[in-house]
């Protein structure tokens, strides 16, 4: 009888404890409701957010989860920010570029004409002042993110057009789709330029809304179809020799985490950095041999568009770090980190041969 009824304890015990023990087990399981400014079929593009998403999961053995929202089913791609600042949502994926109307450094954290590459823009933002710059930015600006690298991609094609490219007259009064600081580099040019989403711009090349486009690496835009208008593809893109894109996550969601937590998701946004680079590294070449197939000529600029390019690369940065404190800011710091990486990449790395 003293055993039913220590065991009858025993299991009320077990039971109360249980039951109280759920709520905190519960409280401590993260969901992640992540609108994308990248659709998630598109390869290096919007296939790395996805991936997070998974491996997360897996990860945390289920504690942290990711739920991703196709651009536009929650929001919008260019309300993104301020949607994750605000609490509407607790965090969202796209690139910082978007948000150089409102923050002009924006820019420089997500692709940056003429350089750095992959390799010498992580170093930057892991090992030299980068990240300690990129939340500044966002926290001077009074934007309620924390804000993580989540994937990189290395250099796209800078452009497809009608007709050969061969001067920079060739560019005098074209409509193009263009993103970022490239853009303010074709408008000294003569080009007209927007930033039209990327599932917009076939149909605005076929409608002839626009001339010309850039839009991402070969393997994506061949996914979009921008061969079957255009048929002049040229590199090297000079204007993003790599682009990153970040996870936003609101800083209140951000602070209820666990520090395990925390860095169970940055952590896995820095799997993501080797994962979609060499996703996108791998599915390049395939698509550009195949590119005769669809009457499409692969041409490499010629050295006077190149350095009439960088030219006006640098009478852009002039006018911005003129204009802006905090982009100035940026800039210095970047070169200054680019200068002494120049010591190291001009020694430590073998010349290409064609």
């Amino acid at each position: 009888m003293k055993l039913s009824k220590t065991v009858i304890s025993s299991a009320i015990l077990t039971a109360t404890f249980a039951a109280t023990s759920l709520p905190a087990a519960a409280a401590d399981k993260i969901l992640l409701k992540t609108p994308i400014a990248f659709g998630s079929h598109l390869p290096a593009l919007g296939t790395p957010i996805a991936w997070v998403a998974d491996q997360l999961k897996l990860v945390s053995d289920g504690a942290i989860k990711m739920k991703i929202y196709e651009p536009g089913k929650l929001v919008s791609p260019p309300e993104i920010l301020d949607a994750v600042s605000s609490g509407k949502v607790n965090s969202g994926y796209a690139t910082a570029g978007y948000w150089q109307g409102k923050m002009p450094a924006a820019a420089l954290f997500s692709a940056v004409p003429f350089g750095p590459e992959a390799g010498e823009y992580m170093a930057w933002l892991y090992y030299g002042n980068g990240m300690k710059l990129y939340q500044k930015m966002y926290d001077n600006a009074g934007y309620n993110v924390h804000v993580i690298p989540c994937a990189i991609i290395s250099p796209e094609t800078s452009g497809w057009f009608k007709k050969p490219i061969d001067k920079p007259e060739d560019l005098q009064g074209l409509n193009m789709r263009f993103f970022g600081l490239g853009a303010s580099v074709m408008e000294k040019l003569g080009v007209s330029t927007s930033q039209i989403p990327g599932g917009e711009i076939f149909g605005a090349l076929e409608k002839g809304a626009i001339d010309a486009s850039e839009f991402s690496q070969p393997a994506i835009d061949k996914s979009l179809g921008f061969h079957k208008i255009v048929k002049y593809n040229y590199f090297p893109g000079w204007h993003q020799q790599a682009t990153i894109f970040e996870l936003l996550i609101n800083k209140e969601a951000w602070g209820k985490m666990s520090e395990g937590q925390q860095a169970t998701v940055e952590n896995t946004c820095k799997a993501s950095i080797t994962n979609s680079i060499a996703e996108g590294e791998a599915m390049q070449f395939p698509v550009m041999r195949d590119a005769a197939k669809n009457g499409v000529e692969i041409r490499y600029w010629n050295d006077t568009m190149l350095s009439t390019f960088e030219d006006k690369w640098n009478e852009v940065v002039s006018e911005k770090t003129a204009a802006d404190p905090f982009f100035k800011e940026v800039w210095d710091d970047l070169s200054t980190f680019r200068e002494g990486y120049d010591l190291w990449e001009a020694n430590a790395f073998l010349p290409r041969s064609k």
